[in-house]
Formats: C-alpha cells, sequence, structure tokens
C-alpha cells in the first residue's frame, strides 16, 4: 500500500469519527481544564519497561508544573509510576476510556475532549507522542499552529501506524540512527515525499551515570546478567539455553535474570539461571551491575536499549545480536556482536564468547574499563536533557 492510500484511509475513516470530536469537543467546552498546560504527554503506560523509563525521564529533562501526561493503556504494575511523578506534572490516567475494546465509542469522544482541551489553551501549547496509539489518532484533530512531536524507539509496529499521521508531526526523534535507515528506507518503498524525510531527527538516550569510580574484581567467577522484560523479541529463553550450555563446560558462571520473565524460561532449564524478577529499587539495580561481568542482549530487534548503557557505566563487557544501533555502539574493543540473529547460532556464538572471556580475564578487563569511557562520553543525562529542552520547552 503506497503513502497516498494510507491518507485516503485516515480521511475517509475520520468522516465517521467526525460526530464523536463534535460531541468530545462539547464536554471540553463545558468542562474545561483547570489551569493552562505548555506540553500535553502522551504515553501509553507507566509500568516496567525500557521505553517508560526513557519517557519518564523525557518528563523529568522538562520538568514543569505546567505540563500534562495522559496515560491511554493500562499498565501491569506502576513500579515506574514515581518516576513520572518526579517530573512534577499533572498525570491522567484516561486508560479505562481509552483503552476498552467493549466500550470503543469513549475512545473516540475522548479524542474530541482531549483535542478539544489542546486548542482550546490560551498559549499555544506542545504535544509530546511516545509510541502512543490515541495520540496518533488525536492528531489530525489538533490545530495546525500547535507542534506535535513524536519518538519512535525501534522499527516496530508503530512505524506502520503512523505513517498516515505523518502529515502532523512537526518533529520525529528516534534513537537509533539505524532505525532512521530503516524508516527512511520504509519511506522511499511507500512513496512518502521526501520533504518528511528532514522532519527525523536523532536524540541518544542518555542515563545518570554512577557519582562513584565504580570497581570491580576481574578474579572472581564470572557474573553473566540479563536485564529486560520476558516479552517474545527478547527471546529470553536464549540467555537460559546459553547458560546451560556454558555451566556444562564451566560451573563456576553464574547467570542472573532480571525481569518478569519466570514464564519464558521453560523448567528445564531454570536450574541454570538465578531468576530475581522484577526489580524496581534502583540501588539495588546498581548493585547487580556492579557485580556482574557481562551483560547479555538476546533481541531479534532493538532501537538501543537503555540497560547497555547502564551496563557500560557499570563496567561490564557487552554481548549482544546485531540490531540496532547496537553494533553502533559495542565493538571489539568493549564485547562482542553475534554474526546472526538466529537462535541456534546466537546461544553457540555467546556461549564461546563467555567462555573465552572467562580463561581471558586481562581481554574482559580491558572491554569492561573501556565502556566506563565511552558511557561517559555519550551517554550522560545532561546531554540528553539539554536536546529535549531544547526541542520541546
Amino acid at each position: 500500500m503506497k503513502f497516498w492510500h494510507y491518507i485516503l484511509k485516515r480521511k475517509i475513516e475520520n468522516i465517521f469519527i467526525f460526530p464523536f470530536i463534535i460531541i468530545g469537543r462539547l464536554i471540553a467546552f463545558f468542562s474545561p481544564l483547570k489551569k493552562e498546560y505548555h506540553i500535553f504527554f502522551f504515553f501509553p503506560f507507566y509500568h516496567t519497561g525500557g521505553a517508560e523509563k526513557v519517557h519518564a525521564l523525557i518528563t523529568q529533562a522538562t520538568r514543569n508544573k505546567n505540563c500534562i501526561i495522559y496515560f491511554t493503556r493500562k499498565s501491569v504494575d506502576d513500579n515506574f509510576k514515581n518516576d513520572f511523578e518526579k517530573s512534577g506534572c499533572d498525570i491522567k490516567d484516561i486508560s479505562a476510556f481509552t483503552d476498552n475494546k467493549w466500550l470503543y465509542f469513549f475512545n473516540l469522544i475522548y479524542r474530541g475532549i482531549i483535542t478539544g482541551y489542546i486548542n482550546n489553551q490560551t498559549h499555544k501549547p506542545v504535544v509530546f507522542n511516545g509510541q502512543c496509539n490515541f495520540a496518533y489518532k488525536i492528531s489530525p484533530w489538533v490545530n495546525k499552529h500547535i507542534k506535535q512531536i513524536e519518538l519512535i524507539h525501534s522499527f516496530n509496529t508503530f512505524s506502520w501506524i503512523r505513517i498516515p499521521f505523518i502529515p502532523f508531526i512537526y518533529k520525529t526523534v528516534m534513537i537509533s540512527k539505524v532505525r532512521i535507515g530503516n524508516h527512511l528506507d520504509q519511506y522511499k518503498n511507500i512513496q512518502v515525499p521526501a520533504t518528511y524525510n528532514y522532519r527525523i531527527t536523532y536524540i541518544c538516550n542518555g542515563i545518570q551515570l554512577p557519582r562513584q569510580t565504580v570497581t570491580k574484581s576481574f578474579n572472581d567467577p564470572l557474573r553473566v546478567l540479563y536485564v529486560g522484560r520476558g516479552t517474545s523479541e527478547k527471546r529470553v529463553h536464549l540467555v537460559a539455553a546459553i547458560a546451560a550450555a556454558v555451566q556444562n563446560k564451566n560451573t563456576q558462571i553464574t547467570f542472573t535474570i532480571v525481569g518478569d520473565v519466570e514464564g519464558v524460561i521453560p523448567n528445564h532449564l531454570k536450574e541454570y539461571c538465578i531468576i530475581k524478577g522484577n526489580i524496581t529499587n534502583e540501588n539495588e539495580l546498581a548493585r547487580l551491575y556492579q557485580e556482574s561481568h557481562i551483560l547479555l542482549i538476546t533481541s531479534n530487534t532493538e532501537g538501543f536499549p537503555l540497560v547497555v548503557m547502564e551496563a557500560m557505566a557499570y563496567c561490564c563487557a557487552i554481548v549482544a545480536t546485531p540490531v540496532g544501533d547496537l553494533p553502533v555502539h559495542v565493538q571489539q574493543e568493549n564485547g562482542f556482536i553475534t554474526s546472526t540473529i538466529d537462535a541456534e547460532k546466537v546461544v553457540d556464538e555467546m556461549t564461546q564468547y563467555i567462555l573465552q572471556l572467562a580463561n581471558d580475564k586481562l581481554q574482559l578487563e580491558v572491554m569492561s574499563k573501556n565502556n566506563i569511557e565511552y558511557a561517559r562520553e555519550h551517554f550522560g543525562i545532561d546531554i540528553f536533557n539539554k536536546k529535549y529542552q531544547d526541542l520541546i520547552v
């Protein structure tokens, strides 16, 4: 389907949606917001996740009492809600109305309510969309003079959801140079006008670097770490398979898995892993990074995971698949990238890399220390904050 087909489909859909927009606008008129807002943030969730952590950091970077955050999907936990609250923004969870397929007309009416609020602001606000389907759906109904900014983490379903709405987007932020290339190829293939290419900008994610000097013993048995969700693209079962293969040759090497992964690791492989579950305490997670020597990424797709930055800052070598911007940041001097994302080869190659580092502690130490310097140069939160402040505020 070509770009003009997406545009035509959206315009036809909007004809049927228009009456619900009018109802919502009337509700917004008779029940207006109690204050003016400079930034309207839209995010799907506040539960545990790398994207959610980045979203919270963005709200903190642009912190302003005249900002409001809308969450539009039901979150499975509230682990990161406090991180959003630190921004000082007002927070509204409207998922009861916008994430109910049995009462979908509420979603349509809320498109009118929210855009009524946005358009009725005395001073021109900014709309920021963090991979939020609802925010794309309201974009045609936002006044054209209001800037709409979107954030894309990877090349995924949102890369297609957003296509009918890119004429309304003032600026597109992407966190991966490789994914920018993927999107430009997509634009070319479906004949998106070249003018939209120049709306894409690159902002690398950032982290709060450790305040104290990181020290690590390389004489101890290797500790391998995985931190992340248990969703299908992360392929956590491969971490467990690698653990089994490694420990069949070296029982001293331990594998720790952090995240909600219990249901995705086969029972016969659980004995090879220390499964911690979700960890929301930052000090506890920092301690695990500091105790570990290697971080594993077994995903079949990524942008650039925040956990890689955190592990680098805590002196961990990286062993990862060649997805997203991982090959950009992980080179021979600070880790290993597998030759493919093929599951069987990933298990085999990562097993060999881990055993190699177990037998060559000097190489491991050099890689680990190189990562600290790399993190300081590229991932500091101050750089991240300044770029988002310049973009949004």
